[in-house]
């Protein structure tokens, strides 16, 4: 009888222990389902370390940082696989706004405009076939030659030859004025240089009332000369070279007889 006490005695402990067994194997078959449907992967417990009480609390302090509990955060800060992956799927707002549009919406008026027609002025347009120019009166004086500063202040510069009649002097209200800086030139009609479309001839004419001579190719004339190109007129301390663009082979007048 007393056998048959110690045989059932012996026997409550086993059947005790194989409930929490069964629990606790369901359990971790239930979370090992979870994480398979969220992930495609089972998620296995990490390994814990026992270290002996006697162990120095150095070595201890070093085993828990290497340990893999210590490389993760507490469970109650970690994300479930299936929330991880739908916050890596969702697009991040602060990202896109950060970020310069890629493309831009037209409305209103810039959608006209940026459908313009070819006629736009402010496009350039191809010329086919020979082109049609228009001439009209002149917008000012026409050009037929020019006085090239080649010595003197003023080096470099340049006044322009009209036709007729040009006074040639330091005042800016003359026609032709020498005005860079050289006082020995008179401020008005030091000379004349004259441009005739008839004969499509230029003459320079001095002077002779003023006290300051003038010279043309070293030689000081007396009376009207004939000037040509590249000739060199001498006013006080100034020297200019004379290059004409009207002449025999060109005049303005012959773009009348010209036929569009």
């Amino acid at each position: 009888m007393k056998n048959d006490k110690r045989e059932q005695g012996s026997q409550a402990p086993a059947t005790g222990a194989s409930i929490p067994n069964r629990i606790l194997g369901s359990l971790r078959d239930a979370l090992a389902a979870a994480s398979r449907d969220a992930t495609g992967e089972i998620t296995v417990g990490e390994r814990t370390e026992i270290l002996p009480k006697d162990t120095p609390a150095a070595a201890r302090a070093a085993s828990e940082a290497q340990s893999p509990a210590a490389a993760h955060p507490p469970a109650a800060a970690v994300q479930s696989a299936a929330e991880a992956l739908r916050e890596a799927k969702a697009p991040q707002r602060g990202h896109y706004e950060a970020a310069e549009p890629t493309t831009r919406v037209v409305r209103g008026a810039s959608a006209s405009a940026a459908a313009a027609p070819a006629t736009d002025p402010g496009r350039t347009q191809v010329i086919r076939g020979k082109p049609k120019v228009a001439r009209g009166g002149f917008e000012q004086d026409p050009v037929v030659g020019w006085l090239v500063v080649v010595g003197g202040p003023g080096l470099g510069a340049f006044r322009p030859i009209y036709e007729g009649n040009n006074a040639v002097g330091r005042a800016s209200t003359q026609r032709i004025p020498i005005d860079f800086g050289d006082n020995t030139i008179s401020s008005e009609e030091q000379a004349y240089i004259r441009y005739d479309s008839m004969d499509r001839s230029f003459l320079f004419v001095p002077n002779l009332a003023k006290t300051n001579v003038v010279a043309v190719n070293n030689k000081k004339p007396t009376g009207a000369i004939k000037l040509e190109l590249m000739d060199v007129i001498t006013m006080g301390r100034t020297q200019l070279a004379f290059v004409p663009f009207c002449g025999e082979e060109f005049d303005w007048s012959e773009l009348a007889e010209l036929k569009e």
